[in-house]
């Protein structure tokens, strides 16, 4: 029985693999250190809280608690499912986060692509500034900017309809207006943070790169597409995988805030609806069978968006 050679050389490169180990480690510590706060972050906010989705197999009681409320299985499950308006929830969601995919996910790039080719610093820093700022803005104030320019009564545009001798128009209150203000009025105040990434992935492409396509004769555009376009496609992949992992979730604060009876065939969506029978109406077991729900479809959906991006274009989260 062949004993110790290849025990001896596996045990020996272990020991060498952990001491180059410890040495990365100990090399590197300070980054590991400025790592320690968003892990903690990620552990208490997002991880922790994991463990409340029991809260969506039990008639939850605020009062007695996680471990003193009644089990219940599948019932909020059931009752969700067979929400008589749970189609009208569903076809307003996923057709938002649709609009918002074709729409809202393209604008930063382009954004990102124009302000790469701006040449004088001092106009596209200005730009830049100016088309950061909205995303600082709470929705409450957005909303009161889209109110000053598509209300009845002051409604800069209406004003402007007016003039030319056509009847108002009331936006706010008209369902069939109602995804075009949401998607529109979210590229207006997250466009320019968002390019902040694609302008970033930009400016880590080699520009010796272009260097060598100007000396092969490559113009403007051939550049972009055999240069720039490659360049951006890792950090569009990730984000849009992540996009699509998030497709049921909306947010409720701008939905709520735009929402009222008159839209809610075109507006009410599941976040709203959550925020109905959660916050209003105490229901926290719904709620979460809703969360946990949304939860679990988006994380097939990503598994899938992540299979068919590795096969297509060779860039994946994993």
């Amino acid at each position: 029985m062949e004993t110790t050679p290849s025990l001896k050389r596996t045990a020996l490169n272990k020991a060498r693999n952990k001491e180059s180990l410890l040495r990365f480690l100990k090399k590197h510590q300070a980054l590991y250190i400025m790592l320690i706060p968003g892990i903690i972050y990620f552990l208490v906010f997002k991880y922790f809280p994991l463990a409340g989705s029991v809260i969506a197999f039990q008639n939850y009681n605020i009062f007695k608690g996680i471990l003193g409320s009644e089990w219940v299985g599948l019932k909020w499950f059931i009752q969700f499912l067979t929400y008589p308006n749970l189609q009208r929830l569903l076809v307003n969601t996923i057709l938002i986060s649709l609009y918002q995919l074709i729409y809202a996910f393209p604008a930063p790039i382009i954004l990102a692509l124009l302000l790469n080719e701006v040449r004088n610093m001092m106009f596209k820093r200005t730009i830049q500034t100016i088309v950061y700022l909205p995303h600082f803005l709470s929705w409450t104030i957005v909303f009161g900017f889209v109110y000053s320019i598509l209300s009845v009564q002051t409604g800069l545009l209406n004003q402007v309809i007016e003039s030319f001798g056509f009847e108002k128009i009331n936006f706010l209150q008209k369902a069939e207006y109602f995804r075009t203000i949401i998607v529109t009025s979210g590229i207006w105040k997250e466009m320019g943070w968002n390019t902040i990434i694609f302008l970033a992935a930009i400016a880590g492409i080699s520009p010796s790169l272009y260097e060598a396509a100007k000396i092969d004769g490559a113009g403007r555009f051939a550049q972009f597409v055999h240069i720039t376009f490659p360049g951006l496609l890792p950090a569009t992949m990730i984000l849009l995988l992540l996009k699509i992992g998030n497709i049921l979730d909306l947010g409720v604060e701008q939905l709520q805030l735009f929402l009222n009876e008159l839209t809610y065939k075109t507006g009410d969506v599941l976040d709203t609806y959550s925020y109905r029978m959660g916050i209003v109406g105490g229901q926290y077991s719904l709620t979460t069978a809703i969360g946990l729900f949304k939860s679990v479809v988006g994380f097939i959906l990503l598994i899938l968006a992540n299979r068919i991006s590795k096969a297509v274009t060779g860039e994946s989260l994993y």
